[in-house]
């Protein structure tokens, strides 16, 4: 009796995986792709990683590290697979950021994207395949790509901006010793604005997180300042969250 109600049990899901099959294949398809936008901090700006768009429709032009997404990936594996086929890096973190689904945002038809980004410190990340044309660009100097990619660009500076304020992920981008100079000209290439020098100090120093190691700045054009860390083990400790700085 019992065997007889597993078949039926097993019977009844198959049904149910065929209806939900069918029902899937009346769908209208819509390709998905995902586009990594990947932002570097490098003498005193930021930069972002762009290539030369591959459709005919936009030749010429330049585009974020897209592709579609294959059947049988997840989000993000194709966000990890797309970074490492098109700059052979695979040490770099992804935080999914947006959907774009505007109906003409690709030529062809309409095509959903989801936006993936990272901000890392270039000089120690290094491109290993620079196909196309793949190189890092001024974000200050970039007016138009392809597709709707100035719009997923724009979306994802503004993540950045809000992000920086809310953790403390810029210290990755400085060497690991750095001057509050530095510190201050990587605050204000990301927010864009000119903060006052000793607001801006005054806000680090009541945090009590940066370590004076005990050495100055050499070969310097200007005043050698004094050198930090961040106590990256103080904060993990702390159990607190970083709070947000109003500049």
């Amino acid at each position: 009796m019992k065997k007889t109600n597993t078949n039926q049990h097993l019977k009844s899901k198959e049904e149910l995986l065929k209806n939900a099959q069918a029902l899937v294949e009346t769908y209208d398809s819509v390709p998905v792709s995902v586009d990594c936008v990947i932002f570097g901090f490098d003498e005193n700006e930021l930069k972002v990683l762009l290539i030369r768009a591959d459709l005919e429709y936009f030749k010429g032009m330049w585009s974020l590290l897209g592709e579609l997404m294959l059947p049988h990936e997840n989000l993000d594996e194709a966000a990890y697979r797309i970074l490492k086929e098109r700059t052979g890096m695979d040490d770099v973190y992804l935080d999914q950021v947006k959907t774009f689904g505007g109906i003409h945002r690709h030529p062809g038809g309409r095509v959903l994207t989801v936006a993936y980004c990272s901000l890392l410190n270039i000089n120690h990340h290094q491109l290993k395949i620079t196909d196309h044309e793949l190189h890092w660009h001024s974000f200050q100097s970039i007016t138009e790509l392809s597709f709707d990619h100035k719009e997923i660009l724009d979306e994802c500076y503004k993540w950045l901006q809000k992000r920086i304020q809310e953790h403390p992920l810029g210290f990755n981008l400085l060497p690991d010793k750095f001057s509050l100079r530095e510190l201050q000209n990587l605050y204000e290439a990301i927010l864009n604005t000119k903060l006052d020098r000793r607001n801006f100090r005054k806000k680090f120093a009541s945090m009590d997180l940066l370590i004076d190691v005990g050495e100055m700045e050499a070969d310097v054009p200007h005043r050698p300042g004094k050198l930090y860390k961040f106590d990256f083990d103080k904060y993990e400790k702390s159990n607190r969250k970083w709070i947000g700085i109003d500049f």
